[in-house]
């Protein structure tokens, strides 16, 4: 499909049955499916490369290890979308679930999930002084992962109404403790000690700034994508990095002939609802291609901006991302885990119930968290292939830092002073757990520099254009139509009444106009690195 003729960065035809804005991982998705249907399909990236935010980089000079930089973390991608497109990655699962630290009559402990179910059982005795909350951590998350088995095979077949989400669960009181009642009222009936309520908690408030008993149940949106993955809730570590998952993705979509063109910025859509005119910038200078359909792998925000139409409501991401490089893991004023038992998962910092809460008023009432809740975990424990070979390597381990209860509104007019502030103090939340502070552990690139760094939501809207940071594009609906909040199906009820229309609206990635699709993350159950809004957009156009 594709022309040798044609100059670097600019596509080889003038129309195409499809045109991708985005060469995310779900812009990606959407290619290769359509190519594969045999759809003349071109790919604008307005960056140099592929990936969006799911990318692997060498951010510390001179030490070749190739760090995750922004989506770190594989849980929603479907086996269905592997399979489909023949991917060759590897999702690697992680020995551990989490490691939490704690002080409990003044002796430092913890609680650790994973590594077998007779050593996580004694992990909660050893912290709570009995067997209660472990019985209720197995029945609350048997409970959790009958919901994945019935509802994760939805997010790639049209959406269902409510009630027909509600028949596959087939379970009135969950249900009723996931679906209808703020989170916090079941966490507080099952859980007793409010450690373990942390835990359980902060998988409702990644990249979300909520709380327990949010009544619009935000929390509960977040929290079941969060425990739905891949059928089983698991989060997987991709070998190679994120950027071994977009880079299969890229290859697959060529393989099916679709074209690819990076550093070509899309700067306008024109449509008449059956054809449209796709208008970008690129190393060449302006052009356009004309296209049947228009799949935008890009925010609800930029894709009102590409139309000339009104921004929808602003959104506001709540997360602050540090990167950083060990020359050795640091040790744990905890005797009884094993630094690399209590980093191969996730690391919970300041994450207690009530230190959730605490961290979320602060931040509500406009002042970064006195202690920033945060987790943490070492990719490299799980797949040392991120790290260069050789001599200066050996003993090198990554920390990836994902902070909550950092909405963008907290670095409005000081950004850098705001930051730099929020990372010393994360990482002295950090320290009380440790026996030796992190910064010495740091490596030095080759300028001699620690290696560390630091991301705001603000940092996340300039280099990705994501909505104020937000890592879902806006705030997550229900997986069913006219779910709460996201911006798909129940945002564009004015859509043309056809036959696209239509289909666009059965698999929750309708805009105003029928040929133009949401792909990426603001499509309904479009958050996270899934795949899945590309996959419904695919199948939208497609008439599946």
């Amino acid at each position: 499909m594709t022309s040798a003729a044609a100059p670097p960065g600019t596509p080889s035809f003038s129309a195409y049955d499809a045109v991708i804005v985005g060469g995310g991982h779900n812009g990606l998705v959407a290619a290769a499916y359509l190519a594969g249907a045999g759809r003349r399909t071109l790919v604008l990236e307005r960056l140099g490369r592929t990936g969006g935010a799911a990318v692997s980089q060498e951010l510390f000079p001179g030490t070749g290890a190739r760090l995750s930089r922004y989506s770190y973390l594989v849980s929603l991608l479907p086996e269905r979308i592997v399979q489909d497109l023949g991917l060759r990655i590897t999702l690697r699962k992680r020995r551990v679930s989490s490691y939490t630290p704690a002080v409990r009559a003044g002796r430092d402990t913890g609680l650790l999930v994973g590594g077998g179910e007779t050593r996580t059982r004694e992990s909660f005795a050893r912290l709570t002084g009995s067997d209660r909350e472990y019985a209720a951590w197995r029945r609350f998350y048997a409970t959790t992962a009958r919901v994945a088995e019935r509802v994760f095979p939805t997010l790639t077949e049209p959406l269902p109404s409510r009630s027909e989400l509600r028949a596959r669960v087939d379970d009135g009181a969950v249900w009723e403790a996931l679906f209808e009642r703020p989170l916090g009222e079941t966490v507080e009936a099952v859980f007793a000690d409010d450690l373990v309520r942390g835990v359980v908690l902060t998988d409702a408030l990644i990249g979300t700034f909520t709380h327990a008993h949010d009544p619009s149940l935000l929390q509960n949106r977040c929290f079941l994508y969060h425990v739905i993955g891949r059928g089983t809730g698991d989060w997987d570590v991709p070998v190679g990095g994120m950027g071994a998952v977009t880079d299969a993705l890229a290859q697959a979509a060529r393989a099916a002939g679709a074209e690819i063109v990076t550093g070509c910025e899309v700067t306008g859509v024109a449509t008449d609802g059956t054809t449209a005119e796709v208008s970008f910038r690129g190393p060449r200078g302006e052009g356009g291609v004309g296209a049947a359909k228009v799949l935008v792998n890009a925010s609800p925000r930029e894709l009102a901006a590409l139309l000339g139409e009104p921004a929808p409501p602003a959104a506001e991401g709540a997360q602050f991302k540090v990167n950083m490089l060990l020359e050795r893991l640091p040790a744990l004023r905890d005797p009884d885990t094993d630094p690399r038992d209590a980093f191969a998962g996730t690391f919970h910092i300041a994450e207690g119930y009530g230190q959730l809460e605490d961290a979320y008023r602060q931040a509500a009432a406009g002042t970064p968290p006195r202690t920033p809740p945060a987790e943490v975990y070492c990719h490299s424990l799980s797949d040392p292939t991120i790290l260069a070979d050789g001599p200066a390597a050996r003993g090198l381990q990554t920390l990836t830092l994902f902070g909550l209860h950092t909405p963008a509104r907290l670095f409005a007019g000081d950004e850098a002073g705001v930051r730099d502030r929020l990372l010393a103090d994360t990482l002295a939340a950090l320290d009380t757990y440790l026996a030796e502070p992190i910064a010495g552990c740091l490596a030095r690139d080759a300028d001699g520099r620690p290696c560390v760094e630091a991301r705001t939501p603000l940092d996340l809207d300039r280099e990705l254009r994501l909505p104020g940071g937000h890592i879902f594009h806006g705030d997550l609906a229900f997986p069913w139509r006219d779910g709460t909040g996201g911006e798909g199906v129940e945002s564009f009820e004015n859509v043309a009444d056809t036959a696209d229309g239509a289909a666009a609206r059965r698999w929750g990635v309708a805009t105003g106009h029928a040929n133009v699709l949401l792909c990426g993350a603001g499509a309904v159950r479009g958050g996270g690195v899934s795949g899945i809004g590309g996959h419904n957009a695919a199948m939208a156009v497609l008439g599946r």
